[in-house]
């Protein structure tokens, strides 16, 4: 998911003051998610986490005989809370990429998802060229032929992006010039002003777009192909301070047996009902 609109910069200067290093043996550990990115993770009802990332933490603290706690926080403050030390792991579909690696470890990715635009369904935007395709894109990639035909066709529209993801970044560079892209604290609030015709496209992960569908009455729908390749970094990992490799390297080993027993693949069939296991 989820480069940055938060300024490198800063998060770098949040670096510089991060917690030191200090050996442990790692018999517990904090986790942050964002409890509000649903399927990923989400809030229930009664105020635990639930969603394919707690549910997947669950199997690899138990694999790496750690004892973890579970805490949500707001995604656009993540990275510099983590170089702070208040907790010790981001798992909140967190992209892996160049630019993140500079400031913070990640262990081996756990999924790989293509991002897509959503439209409403009776919108003069849906079915967009390309709608049911998927393309891959690398990073810094230009003159690719179905993104300059969907230039054309959003010129002049409003795009909702997620503040401070890896999708916002690829709007501003691809998108900027021709439409106005408005910022949201979260992916709800955006696809609440979607379905409620206040903006005229949304640009997510596909399959946190998928579980929005159906919360949205089916009202919303892709539009355009899905974007995937290495655009997006690695896949999503495990964000890990950059001296705790000894924390990183546990869970690498537990999230490598997850994935070689199909533990991984079944989690994503229940909760995106596709296998989002990273090739």
């Amino acid at each position: 998911m989820k480069f940055s609109a938060i300024l490198l910069s800063g998060v770098m200067a949040a670096a510089a003051f991060a917690a030191p290093a200090v050996a442990k043996d790692w018999k517990t550990a904090t986790i942050t998610l964002e409890g509000a990115y649903a399927p990923w993770n989400m809030t229930n009802a009664d105020g635990t986490l639930g969603g394919f990332e707690p549910e997947l933490a669950k199997v690899l603290c138990e694999r790496a005989k750690i004892d973890c706690k579970l805490v949500a926080s707001d995604w656009d403050g993540m990275i510099p809370a983590l170089n702070a030390g208040k907790f010790d792991v981001i798992m909140d579909a967190l992209s892996i990429t160049d630019e993140r690696k500079q400031v913070i470890g990640f262990t081996v990715p756990y999924a790989a998802t293509p991002a897509a635009f959503a439209a409403a369904k009776d919108s003069p935007l849906a079915k967009a060229a390309g709608t049911g395709t998927t393309i891959k894109m690398t990073p810094g990639q230009t003159g690719v032929k179905e993104i300059d035909v969907l230039k054309e066709v959003f010129k002049g529209k409003t795009i909702g992006i997620q503040a401070a993801t890896v999708y916002a970044k690829f709007i501003y560079d691809n998108f900027g010039s021709v439409a106005t892209i408005r910022e949201y604290k979260t992916g709800a609030d955006r696809d609440l002003d979607l379905q409620n015709g206040r903006i005229d496209l949304g640009f997510d992960d596909a399959v946190y777009f998928a579980n929005a569908f159906a919360s949205a009455n089916d009202s919303l729908a892709f539009t355009g192909p899905e974007i995937a390749g290495s655009i997006w970094g690695e896949g999503e990992g495990l964000g890990i301070r950059k001296a705790d490799t000894d924390l990183r390297d546990k869970f690498n080993e537990a999230i490598k047996s997850a994935l070689a027993d199909g533990t991984i693949k079944n989690l994503s069939m229940k909760w995106f009902k596709v296998d989002v296991s990273p090739n």
